[in-house]
Parts: structure tokens; sequence; C-alpha cells
């Protein structure tokens, strides 16, 4: 990604990329030692994200979810197959795992995603 590109993103909220209206803000990303992201997540009430891997051209994409703010119904976390899942923590291949959130039904949901590519 060109500098640019990233300054015009950073600290700034997104639409998420399954235009299912839940929002994402760029708080980091670096190629160093792999290609990584961090972003922060918002989903308010009747968002979600319906099941689905994120492809990549090379590589293993690997994701590290961390819960910050649950809601208060619904907004689960589901993962075919997880590396690691606790009530707030989600590691998992987000390349061959196929992965959803459940729409939220009351309060908000706030998650810090950390990802990277490794050996791209």
């Amino acid at each position: 990604m060109k500098p640019k590109g990233i300054f015009s993103r950073l600290f700034r909220w997104q639409k998420g990329r399954q235009n299912t209206g839940y929002a994402k803000m760029l708080i980091g990303c670096g190629l160093w030692p792999y290609p990584f992201d961090i972003y922060i997540l918002k989903f308010s009430e009747g968002q979600e994200i319906p099941p689905h891997v994120d492809k990549v051209a090379r590589g293993e994409h690997y994701r590290l979810n961390i819960i910050l703010k649950a809601p208060t119904s619904g907004g689960e976390f589901v993962c075919s197959s997880p590396l690691y899942e606790s009530k707030r923590i989600k590691y998992f291949r987000s390349d061959i795992s196929e992965h959803s959130v459940g729409k939220v039904l009351k309060g908000s949901r706030y998650v810090l995603s950390i990802g990277w590519v490794k050996n791209p």
C-alpha cells in the first residue's frame, strides 16, 4: 500500500468489506516482519458479517481478534476451525477457516483485529 493511501485511511471510520454496515478504523499497518494491519471494528445493533474466508494471493493469513466490548445480545463470532478461542480472544487462519459474526441484537460490539500474512 502506498503511504498516501495509508494516511488517508488511518484513524478514520470506513465501511467494512462485507457491506453489512459494520465499520472499521485502521490504527496501524506495516511490512515487517510480515505484512500486517491493525483495525478497530465497530458493530451497532442489526449489523453482522456473513460466513466468508479472506483470500490472499500467497501465504497464510492469520488474524487475532480481541473483543473489547461485547454486545448485550447477539454478535457472536463463529469460526469453522479456530487455532485458539476463548470468550474474548479469537485466533484463526482467516484464509482457510470460514468465519462470521451473528447479528448484534442489543448493544454494540468493538473488536481489536490484528492480521498478518505469513510467507507472502
